[in-house]
């Protein structure tokens, strides 16, 4: 069975030749939204004297966070949830365009979970 990440990569494609908009940006956003939360905490960088850096190519590098699939799903959920308050939002305030937009988006991640 394929991970979540790798159904969202693997629809991308599609979506883009297919030019559906709402797709090819829920999937993008999903996809970064999980990029984001395996970037290292900065909280872990520490400054120190110049003659102590470390050197050579990479050197300076720091390991991603890896996440379980469990997490990667979490993500993709929050992220539909968060389209799916909005749309109710805009869908209170009379803007059936953009909440039409927004329901679009969440329905093209769910049907990847």
């Amino acid at each position: 069975m394929t991970s979540l990440r790798e159904r969202l990569r693997a629809a991308l494609k599609p979506a883009m030749k297919a030019r559906d908009r709402d797709a090819v940006s829920a999937l993008r956003s999903a996809l970064a939204a999980i990029d984001n939360a395996e970037a290292v905490d900065v909280g872990d960088a520490k400054a120190g004297a110049l003659e102590d850096s470390p050197v050579g190519l990479g050197a300076a590098e720091a390991r991603r966070r890896d996440l379980t699939a469990v997490e990667i799903e979490a993500i993709v959920r929050r992220e539909v949830d968060e389209r799916r308050v909005a749309a109710t939002e805009y869908d209170r305030l009379g803007a059936t365009d953009r909440r039409d937009r927004l329901t679009a988006e969440a329905d093209a991640l769910v049907a990847l979970l």
